[in-house]
């Protein structure tokens, strides 16, 4: 089912009817529902539980950017604003520590908003639905500066399942094993292996 179709509003057998044969809907279409209005987002994230992530290929984003520089649509006072934030970007982690959060940068490598596929340069958005304010963790180095957190936490910062992140962690520590395994011994000190027990 497509998104738009998923956006209208259904109308159910039970729903009104006035005398003239027109069905009415009682209270505004997707206002509160404290208001009398049918909460469309709340019913259709109940539903489906959360919002998957959407990933934009490169080429999407060039035909795009080619589309509104044809069209003049770029914006110079945008460009500048975006100039103007790249200059007060934070270069180091001691930094942005103390930074105000949310973080705003989201082209950093860290940040929990997109991910970026350096080898096809797709980018991924983490939460399609969401806006970067409206997140509780912007940054994974915040989160592992707290320390040990369990899989469903994991998943709910990243926007995954809980399995997704079970399979990701036991790539992880496949990938530990092998590199420990390969790496010379030393004698008599910490080896690789006893940083993984």
């Amino acid at each position: 089912m497509s998104e738009a179709k998923r956006s209208e509003p259904q109308i159910q057998a039970g729903d009104e009817a006035r005398e003239d044969g027109e069905e009415l809907l009682v209270g505004p279409v997707g206002g509160a529902p404290e208001d009398g209005g049918l909460d469309l987002e709340g019913d259709i994230d109940d539903k489906r539980g959360r919002r998957r992530s959407k990933t934009m290929s490169r080429k999407e984003i060039a035909r795009e950017l080619r589309r509104q520089r044809a069209f003049g649509i770029v914006d110079p006072e945008l460009e500048a604003t975006v100039r103007e934030i790249e200059a007060s970007r934070p270069r180091s982690r001691a930094e942005c520590a103390n930074g105000p959060r949310p973080c705003m940068f989201i082209a950093c490598k860290h940040h929990l908003y997109l991910d970026v596929n350096p080898a096809t340069g797709s980018i991924k958005l983490n939460f399609p639905d969401r806006e970067v304010w409206e997140l509780d963790e912007t940054c994974a180095l915040d989160v592992a500066d707290r320390g040990g957190i369990t899989l469903e936490e994991v998943g709910s910062i990243m926007n995954l399942t809980r399995e997704r992140i079970r399979q990701v962690e036991t790539r992880g520590l496949a990938k530990l094993r092998t590199i420990a395994e390969d790496e010379p011994r030393s004698p008599g000190g910490c080896g690789a292996d006893d940083l993984l027990d």
